[in-house]
């Protein structure tokens, strides 16, 4: 099996009965703020393109990269579509002309032509992605790879069990924007960052405790952040707290750890996989060397894209459009369905919407704009207390609103081209209903907040007796629980739970079941 890094998720898997393209990502995303690292776009992408098959693992535009797939990927090939809720992914490509697609059943192998075995673990949680993540295992002529991506699956067994995992491709870098856009000061957001770091290490290392595959190939991030605007995001200032470490500061953690079989996947390094071992070919003399001039590398990319994220920012404006209405037509219809998630919230979530800048001789104009989750309406903000706050540039909104856009997390937030602010702890129904402003996703996402019971289960770590499931998203304590101080976090996602009054510490309404091991024993 040859592997070839064709950057950030993607690859390109060549086996004697086929070829797999997966995610393939090279032009800007998310308003221009993302852009892959290192530069992938000069690789061949009408041969890659020539695939056998495509797997796009989900809807973000860091894996969607809808230009790159209509104009370089041939529409003969064949698509292996994760078995999601909603038929948006399968809609997408088809709307760029794929025709051929096989429809798999999460957790079910699947043989191809010629002998190459495929399995797609589809997660299907409305905070999986946008409505969805997924990993694609492979198999061919005894040797296994497992593309986990960005997806966090909360057991790695149904991968193990079919047999020793040669190669495991996984994410370890951050893909979102806390704690960088929030209003803090400084030293809290580099605390934050910090642990933000340290969680992502951790989870990733887990992931690889695991699976104990024969190799590790560090990947999906980091993204990198070319416009002038956004550069400070980029860990190149030696801030302690930055989010998007490199593949590099990676590798160095695990061999510290004692690990010493990772592998970096630039664009255009070529892996000869077997099962005994993997023979490496990079396009640079010196991997260390080149993450060590990678300012460098981002100045010369900077340069390249300017005009492209110049052109992308004059499309942006849309000054006919009257975005109070038009968050009104939007967003009202989506508020009368959304049961759970209103009540989740619980009030009203503010828009300022900035016209102008200060520090260019413009005097800056503030529209506010309030989503009230308690009357179910959008009207102007009239001054009342509000416990979540965003504020971005008008004229992004107005571009949301533009084309239609259901989804603001796959677009506004991941830009990181806003700031936030909130009273209190993070609430996940706020995000999740912003990604769900259609008909089809408000209503699957409302029937799986509707559908979720507790866990039933208790289990014992360390004094507390505790239930077995994270009340998040459902990941095993026993696995990804740590308890200090009477304080349990989840390292898959990072919540906190006060055990003594099981009361979550990181967000509202995900209250744990707990009680010390000591009052449990003497019930009994």
């Amino acid at each position: 099996m040859r592997v070839t890094g064709t950057g950030h998720a993607s690859m390109f898997i060549e086996t004697g009965a086929g070829s797999i393209l997966c995610d393939p990502w090279v032009n800007p995303a998310y308003f221009a703020s993302w852009f892959p690292f290192p530069d992938n776009s000069g690789l061949d992408w009408d041969r890659l393109g020539q695939a056998d098959y495509l797997y796009v693992s989900h809807l973000h535009r860091d894996h969607f990269d809808a230009k790159n797939l209509r104009e370089r990927i041939s529409k003969k090939t064949t698509v292996l579509l994760p078995a999601y809720p909603t038929t948006e992914l399968r809609d997408e490509l088809a709307e760029l002309g794929f025709r051929n697609f096989i429809e798999t059943t999460s957790d079910e192998v699947m043989e191809l032509d010629g002998g190459l075995k495929v399995m797609i673990q589809a997660l299907t949680s409305p905070t999986d992605g946008p409505i969805g993540d997924s990993s694609l295992w492979v198999e061919y002529d005894g040797v296994r790879l497992l593309n986990q991506n960005d997806a966090r699956p909360t057991d790695l067994s149904v991968f193990r069990d079919l047999g020793h995992v040669h190669a495991h491709m996984l994410q370890f870098s951050g893909a979102i924007w806390y704690p960088m856009v929030y209003e803090l000061p400084q030293a809290a957001k580099t605390a934050f960052g910090k642990q933000k770091r340290a969680r992502q290490f951790d989870r990733t290392v887990r992931y690889i405790d695991d699976l104990k595959a024969s190799w590790v190939f560090p990947i999906a991030g980091p993204p990198c952040f070319l416009d002038d605007e956004l550069w400070q995001f980029n860990d190149i200032f030696g801030d302690e707290g930055n989010i998007f470490p490199d593949q590099q500061v990676f590798v160095d953690h695990l061999r510290e750890l004692g690990y010493e079989n990772a592998v970096i996947p630039l664009p255009g390094t070529e892996v000869e996989l077997t099962a005994d071992g993997c023979d490496v070919h990079q396009p640079v003399p010196d991997v260390r060397e080149f993450f060590a001039n990678k300012e460098q590398h981002l100045r010369e990319y900077r340069e390249r894209q300017r005009v492209v994220i110049e052109a992308e920012k004059a499309s942006w404006s849309h000054p006919e459009i009257d975005v109070l209405a038009g968050m009104k037509e939007r967003i009202e219809p989506i508020l009368v369905e959304a049961e759970q998630m209103a009540k989740g919230i619980g009030g009203p979530v503010r828009f300022d919407l900035v016209t102008g800048k200060d520090g260019d001789g413009e005097a800056e104009q503030v529209e506010s704009i309030v989503v009230d989750f308690v009357d179910r309406q959008v009207r102007p903000y009239a001054g009342e207390k509000v416990r979540y706050r965003f504020r971005t540039e008008r004229r992004l909104v107005e571009h949301l609103l533009y084309i239609g856009e259901v989804d603001w997390v796959n677009s506004l937030f991941l830009s990181c081209r806003f700031s936030a602010a909130r009273i209190g702890q993070y609430n996940e129904f706020v995000y999740a209903f912003f990604k769900c402003l259609s008909e089809e996703r408000i209503n699957y996402a409302e029937g799986w907040f509707a559908e979720q019971k507790p866990d039933a289960e208790d289990v014992v770590l360390g004094d507390w007796v505790v239930q077995r499931r994270c009340p998040h998203l459902k990941a095993d304590l026993t696995r990804f629980g740590k308890i200090e101080d009477g304080v349990l976090t989840c390292q898959m996602h990072g919540w906190k739970f006060d055990l003594a009054s099981g009361r979550c510490i990181t967000s509202v309404g995900h209250e744990i079941r707990s009680s010390r091991r000591e009052a449990s024993a003497d019930k009994s």
